[in-house]
This record gives structure tokens, sequence and C-alpha cells, in this order.
């Protein structure tokens, strides 16, 4: 589904669908499971440029953009478990300060970015929104155990790709502010957000985590193609 939307999206307005590997949490991603996506891609038609941005080769890089925000006073290091976050948070929003502990987390200071940002809008399936600062928590930006994060991951590749626009499932919706803090922070692009609706079992995510079949398993029980985007 979230394949057929992006490739399909750049498809029909001349653009170019770029492949990424987002594999920066080891705990989860395995070479194995990357040449899954390749051979999954392919089989199901869809083609992207020779160079594939592998974001686990690029820790380094990171890390230089997590100094960067430690040099401008918007993230501190929390040493907080989740349930000691969860029991400070006042209607589901956090706001934290420098916590001591050996290999902290960095978490974004929500407050401090409010004067940094300047106009925080951004356009979301074709609506323009204004980050709502207040109902932010202080998300982690600079995970203890890999040096980075989704948000810091995800925003510096945007930029040094040129990215336009993102296409992603509506369950990443939330995640959208916090990137647009960083990008109005480091000076860097926003691109137009686009997110799409799920596949789903009832109120529940398709998801292979809850043991749903992926495409290498229809492929392996015959299914064709074309009855793979019948499912859908």
């Amino acid at each position: 589904m979230a394949a057929r939307e992006a490739f399909g999206f750049a498809r029909e307005r001349g653009g170019e669908c770029l492949l990424r590997i987002e594999d920066i949490d080891h705990t989860r991603c395995k070479p194995a499971f990357t040449e899954a996506i390749y051979e999954d891609l392919r089989w199901l038609g869809f083609d992207w440029p020779d160079e594939v941005r592998v974001q686990s080769e690029h820790l380094g890089t990171y890390a230089k953009v997590a100094e960067r925000l430690r040099e401008m006073g918007v993230i501190y290091p929390c040493a907080l478990s989740r349930k000691e976050v969860a029991a400070r948070s006042v209607e589901g929003v956090f706001r934290g300060e420098a916590s001591a502990g050996e290999n902290p987390a960095w978490r974004l200071s929500i407050p401090a970015t409010w004067a940094l940002t300047g106009d925080s809008s951004y356009i979301d399936n074709g609506e323009r929104r204004a980050v709502d600062f207040d109902a932010l928590s202080d998300e982690i930006v600079v995970r203890r155990d890999i040096g980075t994060s989704y948000y810091l991951a995800c925003t510096h590749d945007d930029e040094v790709q040129g990215i336009t626009h993102v296409v992603r499932g509506e369950d990443l919706r939330d995640v959208t502010p916090v990137q647009v803090i960083l990008q109005k922070l480091l000076g860097w692009k926003t691109p137009e957000f686009v997110h799409h609706g799920l596949v789903m079992d009832g109120d529940r995510k398709l998801s292979k985590r809850e043991g749903d079949a992926s495409a290498r398993e229809l492929r392996a029980r015959g299914v064709s193609v074309d009855e793979v985007w019948e499912r859908i």
C-alpha cells in the first residue's frame, strides 16, 4: 500500500520516487530484511534510481547534526524511563529537564524551540497547518542506543536528498510537527506531506508483526501481483 501510494504519486506528477532504507534500529533491522524489501518491490513492479540511501551507513553524519542541536541549546539529556516519563506527563504531554544518568537519551525541548522556529506552518494533504507547540511532548531525537532517531535521520535525509513530497501512512501524521520543528531549527526545507489511508482488518492496521502475510509470503503461496492489489 505505502509503496503503491508513493511510487504512484511520483509517477502521476512526473517526479521520481527514491528508495531509502531506514534501518537505524539495529534491534529490528537485519540485512536479510533489506534484501527482502528489494525483492518484494521488484516483484510488485516498482523501480527506483540505482543510488539507495541506507541510513545505518550515515550514523556519524547524524551524530554531527545532534551536536548542532546541543550547541543550539534545544535538546537536553534525559535518563528517565518510559514509565517515569508517563508518570510526569500532564494530559499526555511531557515537559522535562536535564537529568543525570549514564548514556542518556536527548530530548527536544519544545519550549526552547518556540522563539527559534519562526514560521512553523507546513502543508499536509494540501492544507496549510501550524505546529501546535502546546500539544507536543519533548520527544527523543537522539536515542541512547543508536545516537539518532527517526525524527533526526529522516529530516536530515529529506534535506540532503532534495525531497519535495513525503508520502506515507496516516499513522505517521503525529510525528510530522516534530520533524517540521527540526527542519525550521536547522534551516532545512520542509517538504509537503501527504498522508494516505492504511490497509485495515476491521479497526486494526495490517502488520507483519501481528502475523499478517508479507508480500514474500504471498508470492511463495503462488499469489499473483494482480491478486495482491485486489486485496488492498
